[in-house]
């Protein structure tokens, strides 16, 4: 008999073992791969370790700032881009960034405008009525701003990295992302994709685990999590039981619904598992020959199959450029060919060296990349997910209560689990 079970060793489920071990509770954390780290997983390609999944961090962004500064970790600078390429209007068009902020920022400003109206105080959810804008896709208010070809093409580039689907995505999860950083789409955009860490996010990860005592158990994927009414049972692939008294789930969102969890999930919380999350993109890492002059190029979605591209390192004399791509099956990593015609249009005389990628739509262990929410579920199923579900309490970036979707709010997640875990030992002991 184990005080808590957690489930999932991605940031989330690293930073509730460690918590809760660190209070002296018994953990056993168990994960189904073959490493820790979860959607974050820096892998080795062209000599080097690169980020096949999430991987910026900023000092705005209190809890992994906390963990940043707890370790001694700090943020590696972001490379100067030189220029920007922008599709649109069916042509190609360049500029300085200070040109293309000069375009797009007034359109993208439009599309956010209330984003503060909306989440007035973004740690609560309830500050405002936002039923309105929860029943509302990111289609609904493109198609609302009566934009020309041209703009509309601009507007949805730029946003086009974080978009799967524009009639799958609710508008409430731009807002709000907007919102937390004080209304700003410019900032968010800096909070959420320009500053590594230093060292990856590999080096983060090993820090709290070497801070945790809890048992952990790689390749042990769980197949189910009972509350028998007296603790928690949970049975791993191959029909080995493990008791607790209190369990932790800290495993993506699209993902919860291959586990069979009692009691059943009802209502809105079993809705939104069965329809998972929609985001279904892709990654790519490009070496390019050459030392070239650095850009970002952004393309509308459905419009080309890389939808945005940045320089990122310098690497033996050659450039690695990260791509997203907003259909997983838009491009195959593997055909060189078609990366390199992909990056031509923006870059004619760019030479792909090597292409890398890891497909988290078809793992088994994520089912997707990083959540955006379907309409009505940010503000109304999510909240759900904070309560206790008997002796089970979900963790996790996708139910993040602020960031959302990334390495901040996982963190966030977790730590909030851990302590209500160990508040509720502390009752049952009293």
């Amino acid at each position: 008999m184990y005080d808590v079970a957690v489930i999932g060793a991605g940031f989330a489920g690293m930073t509730a073992a460690r918590d809760l071990s660190a209070d002296g509770y018994s953990v056993i954390h168990l994960e189904g791969r073959d490493r820790i780290g979860g959607r974050t997983y820096a892998g080795e390609a062209f000599g080097r370790s690169v980020e096949f999944g999430g991987a910026y961090a900023h000092w705005t962004q209190p809890n992994v700032w906390r963990e940043l500064e707890r370790y001694g970790i700090a943020l590696a600078a972001p490379m100067a881009i030189d220029k920007l390429y922008w599709l649109a209007d069916g042509a190609v068009h360049s500029g300085s960034p200070v040109e293309y902020a000069a375009v797009g920022e007034p359109l993208i400003d439009r599309f956010v405008a209330d984003s503060r109206a909306q989440f007035p105080r973004p740690f609560d959810l309830s500050a405002a009525d936002t039923t309105v804008i929860e029943k509302q896709t990111l289609a609904d208010r493109l198609e609302s701003l009566d934009l020309s070809p041209y703009e509309q093409d601009v507007v949805d580039g730029m946003m086009s990295s974080l978009v799967h689907s524009y009639t799958e995505q609710g508008l409430a999860q731009f807002l709000f992302w907007t919102a937390l950083n004080v209304g700003h789409w410019r900032s968010f955009i800096e909070t959420a994709g320009q500053w590594p860490i230093q060292g990856g996010t590999r080096r983060l990860l090993d820090a709290i685990a070497g801070d945790s005592t809890a048992e952990l158990r790689l390749t042990s994927p769980v197949d189910a999590v009972e509350d028998d009414g007296s603790g928690v049972v949970v049975t791993i692939r191959g029909g080995e039981r493990v008791r607790a008294r209190q369990a932790v789930l800290a495993v993506p969102l699209n993902t919860l619904h291959d586990l069979r969890i009692t009691p059943e999930l009802t209502g809105p919380v079993r809705r939104m598992v069965e329809e998972k999350h929609p985001m279904r993109t892709r990654k790519l890492w490009v070496r390019v020959r050459g030392e070239i002059e650095t850009f970002v190029a952004n393309a509308p979605v459905g419009k080309h199959p890389v939808n945005t591209a940045k320089t990122e390192y310098r690497h033996e004399g050659d450039t690695l450029v990260v791509c997203f791509c907003s259909d997983a099956s838009s491009i195959d990593p593997d055909d060189h060919d078609a990366v390199q015609r992909a990056l031509r249009l923006f870059v004619p005389e760019i030479e792909v060296v090597d292409v890398a990628a890891h497909d988290w739509v078809t793992d088994e262990f994520s089912q997707g990349t990083w959540v955006h929410h379907r309409p009505g579920n940010l503000t109304t199923v999510v909240p759900l997910m904070h309560q206790a579900h008997g002796r089970i309490r979900f963790a996790g970036g996708d139910i993040a209560p602020m960031g959302v979707g990334g390495i901040d709010g996982a963190i966030q997640s977790g730590a909030k689990a851990a302590r209500d875990s160990a508040r509720a030992l502390a009752d049952d002991r009293s």
